[in-house]
């Protein structure tokens, strides 16, 4: 069993999936007749799609009772867009490779249905050292609630504390900190003051993480 894990948020962190997923979510919100600004995309971003609709949308979504409807729709329009162009995210496929190296356990800890992770999954060049994915439909508390990182550290075989999560996502960042991991932000969806509020380190790329780097942090953090 290696002793060293990375979990990854996917979106914003492998994929740089911002304006797929802004996109899909107006296609969305105008088909029913409502509407997204990017301010309110920006602010829910991480978050589970059948959270940001009731958040956003209470009265309509307590009207309909069953918002999965809405949430299927807006995840299909985003996989279309994503298949038509992958924006793979600068150094991803690098840092996979090097974190495998050097004997990181890795998985996915994303807010997304499985048929978002498990399309990513196929596209992403190094994606075959990722060893687990905990979507959205694998919990029952979105971020920033630690389920899916814990759940992500039990899948692998690693304890929390020595684990670190790659986020972009203030709430995703939260959700590291109360699942006891070193939690690294990269810059993107959340700019660089709002991500060290709560992160251990900030980044502009995936580029300037390194296994030394990303080891020495779970030190620290733990």
């Amino acid at each position: 069993m290696r002793d060293l894990g990375v979990i990854f948020d996917m979106d914003g962190v492998l994929v740089d999936s911002y304006r797929a997923h802004f996109r899909s979510w107006r296609k969305m919100a105008r088909a029913v007749g409502l509407d997204m600004t990017e301010p309110q995309f920006a602010a829910t971003f991480g978050r589970t799609t059948r959270d940001i609709i009731r958040h956003l949308w209470p009265d309509e979504a307590a009207a309909i009772e069953d918002v999965s409807a809405w949430d299927d729709a807006k995840e299909a329009a985003y996989r279309e867009i994503l298949r038509e162009d992958f924006p793979v995210m600068d150094g991803a496929p690098e840092l996979l490779a090097a974190l495998h190296e050097a004997g990181f356990h890795q998985a996915v800890g994303s807010s997304g249905p499985p048929e978002n992770v498990a399309l990513v999954v196929e596209l992403l060049p190094g994606a075959e050292h990722l060893a687990a994915a905990v979507t959205g439909r694998d919990v029952t508390h979105g971020k920033p609630h630690p389920e899916v990182f814990l759940k992500a550290a039990e899948t692998l075989g690693v304890e929390p504390r020595r684990c670190a999560v790659v986020e972009d996502a203030p709430a995703g960042i939260e959700a590291a900190r109360r699942a006891d991991m070193a939690a690294i932000g990269i810059t993107g969806t959340a700019d660089r003051g709002t991500l060290a509020e709560r992160a251990h380190l900030v980044v502009d790329s995936l580029r300037e993480l390194t296994p030394d780097r990303i080891r020495e942090l779970i030190g620290a953090a733990g």
